[in-house]
């Protein structure tokens, strides 16, 4: 069983006469770390907003295809057993924060679901161990850093044990130490716990190198589906974010005449000029 199967996705807001997904077809495996990338108005939020239920749940508008996550089908199964298998955090981490400490912002979903209270405190210990919040177990949520916060939404998640992580511009508002930390974290979740992770990202340095896929829209269409490298391997729209690896490997590469893949970590692109200085001086 895939962990996402989407078939002829369309969809149009209630009110606009622009489509804000058109006919997108995509499958991806269970455990896959997904990198979403599109300039504003692109489709990947509306995309990531199908896969967790919020449309055609709670957004209105003409909704064409099916949507698949873990089996269900996300038009006709309720939200609530939605939330049981597909967990999402988004770019403000406030609008996820409803209580005044960190294990009750743990508890609040688990009691919505109606976990047995012996099964909520498990959860929560290990959430609390697990994302390195439990120094802060009775801290009131808004006395934290943004990116202490982001591990709190996204630990408030996992703890609902979902099978597929969504985020939509987790980063937007961190500085970029608390960037790291948030996205090494989302790394980590996926690579050692084998959860399915798709990551609508503009700090791209952070995560491409880890990504085992690169999905892009534009106007509402998936435009590439594949490997980070093959996708950042030619000059893109200047509106979808590259790595800074990337861009400086565009510029040296007829230059310098660098020969090889394209780069997507710093020690990468320093093996490729090094090998071309050796052969410069070798060739003389």
């Amino acid at each position: 069983m895939k962990a996402v199967e989407v078939r002829g996705l369309s969809f149009r807001y209630e009110g606009s006469e622009e489509w804000a997904l058109r006919e997108v077809d995509l499958e991806i495996d269970r455990g896959e770390l997904v990198l979403v990338l599109g300039s504003t108005g692109s489709g990947k939020s509306t995309f990531l907003r199908c896969l967790i239920g919020l449309i055609p749940h709670f957004y209105s508008g003409e909704y064409l295809g099916s949507v698949r996550v873990m089996g269900m089908e996300v038009a006709s199964t309720p939200v609530h057993r939605l939330a049981t298998r597909v967990g999402m955090v988004f770019q403000n981490p406030e609008t996820q924060i409803f209580s005044t400490s960190v294990e009750s912002e743990l508890a609040f979903p688990l009691e919505n679901l109606g976990v047995p209270p012996e099964e909520i405190r498990r959860r929560v210990e290990e959430a609390l161990d697990r994302f390195g919040l439990r120094d802060l177990r009775r801290r009131n949520p808004a006395e934290l850093s943004g990116g202490q916060k982001q591990r709190l939404a996204i630990a408030t998640v996992m703890a609902m044990g979902p099978d597929v992580l969504l985020l939509d511009e987790p980063t937007s508002m961190l500085d970029p130490l608390a960037a790291k930390e948030v996205l090494d974290l989302v790394v980590k979740i996926c690579r050692e716990e084998g959860r399915t992770v798709l990551v609508a990202e503009h700090r791209t340095d952070l995560i491409a190198p880890h990504a085992d896929r690169v999905i892009a829209f534009s106007g509402g269409r998936v435009i590439f589906s594949g490997e980070p490298r093959s996708f950042f391997s030619e000059p893109r729209c200047d509106e979808i974010p590259v790595p800074r690896v990337v861009e400086l490997y565009w510029r040296l590469r007829d230059s310098c005449r660098l020969d090889g893949p394209v780069p997507l970590l710093p020690e990468e692109l320093e093996a490729l000029v090094s090998r071309r200085v050796r052969g410069g001086v070798g060739g003389r």
